[in-house]
């Protein structure tokens, strides 16, 4: 079969599409067709050895995807040859087939075809995740999304919404703001031309955001925190921006509000129930059409050094998707 594969850190261009055995499964395991393949930023991370974990090499990126489950291992029972399954493997979906143990993989409703749903776990996971589990959005707050019309930042608009919160979405340029716009965002602020403490401000008539969610952070964390309501909640999604910044803690006391992590990838781990309701939850919802899971654009196999490129230089709105 085909496989995209980092053989040493490096670029995009330095990833190698290569012929390997097909994988056979352990107990436990399913071997599923992968028919789309979902990139994120953090590939670009990995690939070059600058991500949290660092996979043995050679490896696949690639975190999500959806496909056919093909074969079945001994002991695996509630999944059945033919079905269409959702699956998060924290890397190597970059590929034609995959062996991953069949409790990570969640069947995917009649009516969702297979692009749309490869980009649901990671964006919408750990979007869902951080408002409902950790932030605890309600219904009538505030919500400010920095870096809007990025993967989790539309995540973070649709679900806001779903939850009947007012949405700021917050990017850096009017083409960006119109397309969060287009997905149910109330406010826009270009963070390139304005600045963000004194724009959000502004737009909550001086209150502050109740829940901000930051997948940036760069220099926009502080400025964002500083515009905080009393008693918000600001969430840390990552750093797309590159730099971590850090934060005041005088601007936690007066303020008196919560920093909190988000750190998905470990949660679904320790809580597998919860992550599988949620997920679950999502499917449901995109099946409805109250979520969009856009797709900004679907890549072959070997194309995929230029999605990566085009994630790494933030022209990517929504989710892009590899066809192995």
């Amino acid at each position: 079969m085909k496989a995209l594969l980092c053989t040493r850190y490096g670029t995009p261009d330095d990833l190698e599409l290569a012929d390997i055995p097909d994988p056979m499964p352990a107990p436990g395991e399913a071997v599923v067709r992968i028919e789309a393949a979902a990139l994120n930023f953090f590939d670009t991370l990995i690939i070059a050895g600058k991500y949290q974990f660092k996979p043995p090499m050679p490896f696949s990126p690639a975190a999500e995807f959806a496909g056919t489950v093909e074969r079945l291992g001994n002991g695996v029972s509630g999944l059945e040859v033919g079905e269409r399954v959702l699956g998060y493997a924290v890397y190597g979906a970059a590929r034609q087939r995959i062996a991953i143990a069949a409790a990570k993989l969640v069947r995917i409703p009649d009516g969702l075809d297979f692009d749309h749903t490869a980009g649901l776990c990671v964006t919408y996971g750990t979007t869902l995740y951080a408002l409902k589990d950790r932030a605890r959005l309600k219904s009538g707050e505030t919500l400010a999304v920095l870096g809007a019309s990025g993967g989790v930042g539309l995540a973070a608009i649709e679900l806001g919404k779903l939850m009947g919160a007012r949405v700021i979405a917050c990017a850096s340029s009017a083409e960006k703001l119109d397309f969060a716009r287009q997905h149910g965002a109330d406010e826009g602020i270009d963070y390139a031309k304005e600045d963000l403490k004194d724009a959000l401000r502004h737009v909550t008539g001086g209150r502050g955001a109740d829940v901000i969610y930051d997948p940036v952070g760069g220099p926009y964390a502080e400025a964002a925190l500083r515009s905080i309501a009393w008693e918000g909640r600001f969430l840390v999604i990552g750093f797309a921006a590159g730099e971590i910044p850090k934060l005041p803690l005088n601007l936690v006391l007066l303020k008196s509000c919560d920093v909190l992590g988000v750190f998905w990838g470990s949660w679904i781990e320790r809580d597998p129930a919860g992550h599988r309701a949620n997920t679950e939850q999502l499917l449901a919802w995109c099946a409805e059409r109250k979520l969009s899971s856009h797709v900004h654009a679907v890549y072959p196999l070997a194309e995929a050094p230029a999605a990566l490129k085009a994630i790494a230089a933030r022209k990517v709105m929504g989710k892009v998707i590899l066809r192995p």
